[in-house]
């Protein structure tokens, strides 16, 4: 299954999660305080690199993803679970799950819902994964950037933070502008920020670097997946993206949460256990 129909699979029930979730509205809170740079580095996993593992047996993954070392995890689906019970799992686990990715058609259709079960699973963070290609002309990522403008507010004026994540296809040129641009440009930089995929901007030939300095502060999110000389994705630290470099601007970009992630590893924990172990010796020799 692509990841586009898990996401809407997994996310398009979430109008039904407030039955027997936390139970009560949404409220605003506390935002949550800039970054330490000074402070240890956050390494999470986004989950849907186990989803396999989840399917069959949640919270002994989520054990498993503690014990390798995790401090946070990015959800993408409940699995089935209300926000009450996923919360219970990851506490009981010591992990923190400070992002939530959450399908296009979910935010245009469920945004109240949708905050109120974010704050319930303790997120700080709604993260938009993907635009459908029948959105990808120049009228299209206007009209989504508006949307996601207006995924923010209501992220906003409940306390909590909202941002987009990138694959490749939004660094193709569209009559001569590139996507990515325009959205940077077109969305309010107080209401939406970017989880930056270093695996897929690398892959369409851009520079992480050129991006941090042109829109220093809006890269508060990344997804560390890595890139073998042929283009195919591999764990961290088995492929040739510099990424040392890349964090050693961490600070410029705004950096706070890094999200380990492969979308198809043959042998799930094996895959986050080596890009643990990766990306925790690029960020500890920062």
């Amino acid at each position: 299954m692509q990841r586009r129909e898990f996401v809407q699979k997994s996310l398009g029930v979430v109008s039904l999660l407030a039955i027997g979730g936390c139970g009560r509205a949404a409220q605003p809170r506390q935002a949550e305080p800039e970054p330490d740079m000074k402070a240890e580095p956050r390494i999470g996993v986004q989950l849907y690199t186990v989803r396999t593992l989840l399917e069959n047996d949640f919270e002994g993954t989520i054990n498993e993803i503690a014990r390798i070392g995790y401090r946070e995890v990015e959800l993408h689906s409940l699995f089935g679970r209300t926000s009450h019970e996923v919360r219970g799992i990851l506490d009981g686990a010591g992990l923190a799950a400070p992002a939530w990715h959450v399908g296009a058609d979910d935010l245009r259709s469920n945004m109240e819902v949708i905050v109120e079960e974010a704050i319930c699973l303790g997120c700080s963070w709604v993260v938009c994964p993907y635009i459908d290609a029948s959105e990808r002309t120049l009228e299209g990522y206007r009209k989504v950037a508006d949307e996601l403008n207006t995924a923010g507010r209501a992220c906003s004026d409940a306390g909590i933070y909202f941002a987009y994540h990138n694959h490749d296809f939004e660094f193709a040129p569209v009559d001569d502008t590139i996507p990515y641009d325009l959205l940077l440009e077109r969305c309010d930089e107080k209401l939406v920020q970017m989880e930056l995929d270093i695996f897929w901007i690398t892959k369409a030939g851009a520079n992480p670097l050129e991006y941090f300095n042109r829109y220093p502060g809006r890269f508060p999110l990344c997804h560390v997946k890595d890139m073998a000389p042929d283009g195919a994705m591999v764990d961290v630290g088995a492929g040739i993206i510099d990424f040392k470099t890349i964090f050693a601007s961490a600070r410029q970009a705004g950096l706070k949460h890094y999200f380990v992630e492969h979308d198809e590893p043959k042998d799930p924990l094996a895959s986050v256990t080596t890009s643990f172990a990766g990306l925790t010796s690029v960020l500890v020799a920062q």
